[in-house]
């Protein structure tokens, strides 16, 4: 039994019987249930409850048991005096305020469905990859795709605090948190937060001033992730050298907060050497980014914006050692996807937010051109339930296993509620 149930119980008046009664034996009428708090401080806010019939204004708190006031020294908190009701699990012991008045107790356990409480504990008892694996499929479409959709909503609000304290140490420069936010996801989940930390070792002023000249960019970008460091005898290379000594004494550069590029298990196209001469190519090629892309809406808008290429060398090589067949290494098609979903979908939804503006209709038109997101958390929901194909679906589950699943949070989620009430 968790506290989380009682909250779920006293919440949507999951109550046996129509008359509660306190401990008592005083009658109780809900007028107002409160709003549930979520922070510091008693369970339930503004509650308004007939108790004897008396009306009552005022704060609810829930414990598994009545001792439990004492155990978290509610006694001592003013903030807890203004309690009009306990309601409790078990009922072992009177509770009373500061000034030595009683407060009343509802003791639950005489007003459960066993059948709702059943569904919980099975729920979950349950040792599956996720608690509700084998009722996951038969979750009604209708109530699952809103459940969805609002979770993607609340995975970008989570992402937009991230952006917040961003902006915060940007000093409210959008291109700046862009230009972070960009760069990390160029290195993908094995360099992306090398390639943040990379970034956030260059002020976004030092770009502005650079991003004309792309091998200027370039040896920023190489010299701060210490790729310059080897012994390579390659005009290239040591003019990249050369010019990475030269900014990094002009700009008092500093690289020991950088952390170490992986390049082990990633594909060629993957290595962190093409992405940042990718990612040089583009900010040399597209100034003012964040103002271009605020006012594209459309996919194939993005993909012209993005394909961009790699400088001459990287055309014939992978790393700085050795040589490889001729290729331009355009920026495809999948990877902007992924930087429209985890770059410019949430920096939208953030920009908007600080405008005092409702979310737009043209980020779920967006997000909804995107294909769903292969991964093996995705993979293992589609043998479970099929979903909407697109990636709507994949970030909202996602958002469902991390926060959701793995946190055994089934009374706050939509599905988690339909199966615990269900006869």
């Amino acid at each position: 039994m968790q506290e989380d149930f009682l909250h779920y119980i006293w919440k949507h008046k999951a109550f046996k019987g129509a008359e509660l009664r306190t401990t008592k034996g005083e009658i109780i009428i809900v007028k107002n249930l409160g709003h549930h708090n979520h922070n510091a401080g008693p369970d339930f806010f503004n509650s308004h409850l007939h108790i004897g019939g008396q009306l009552w204004a005022g704060n609810v708190e829930i414990h598994l048991k009545s001792s439990d006031w004492y155990v978290h020294n509610h006694e001592k908190d003013k903030a807890y005096d203004s309690v009009i009701l306990h309601v409790v699990w078990e009922y072992d012991t009177e509770i009373f305020r500061k000034d030595n008045s009683e407060i009343p107790t509802l003791e639950l356990q005489s007003y459960v469905n066993i059948k709702l409480l059943n569904n919980y504990k099975t729920l979950i008892a349950s040792k599956s990859w996720i608690n509700c694996e084998s009722d996951f499929g038969k979750v009604d479409d209708f109530l699952l795709n809103n459940w969805l959709e609002r979770l993607f909503i609340e995975r970008l609000e989570r992402k937009s605090n991230d952006i917040s304290k961003l902006l915060k140490h940007s000093n409210n420069d959008w291109e700046a948190v862009l230009y972070k936010m960009l760069l990390k996801n160029f290195g993908l989940k094995i360099n992306g937060e090398p390639f943040l930390s990379l970034a956030n070792s260059v002020d976004y002023s030092i770009i502005r001033k650079i991003q004309s000249d792309v091998i200027e960019m370039e040896a920023l970008l190489f010299g701060q992730a210490n790729l310059l460091e080897d012994d390579v005898q390659d005009r290239y290379f040591l003019n990249l050298k050369e010019r990475y000594q030269f900014l990094k004494q002009k700009f008092g550069l500093s690289n020991e907060g950088v952390l170490p590029l992986h390049f082990f298990r990633l594909r060629p196209p993957n290595f962190p050497t093409v992405r940042l001469s990718q990612f040089a190519n583009l900010y040399t090629l597209e100034h003012q980014l964040f103002s271009k892309l605020i006012n594209l809406s459309k996919k194939d808008d993005f993909y012209i914006l993005f394909k961009k290429g790699v400088t001459d060398f990287w055309m014939t090589h992978y790393t700085f050692a050795k040589t490889s067949k001729i290729s331009k290494k355009e920026i495809t098609k999948s990877f902007i996807d992924l930087l429209i979903i985890n770059t410019i979908i949430p920096l939208k939804f953030s920009y908007a937010k600080s405008l005092g503006k409702p979310i737009d209709k043209e980020l779920f038109n967006l997000i909804n051109e995107l294909k769903l997101e292969k991964n093996s958390i995705i993979s293992k929901f589609l043998d479970l339930k099929s979903v909407e194909k697109t990636a709507l679906s994949s970030q909202a589950l996602l958002q469902l296993k991390n926060h959701y699943c793995d946190k055994n949070r089934c009374l706050q989620c939509s599905v988690g509620n339909s199966l615990i009430a269900k006869n």
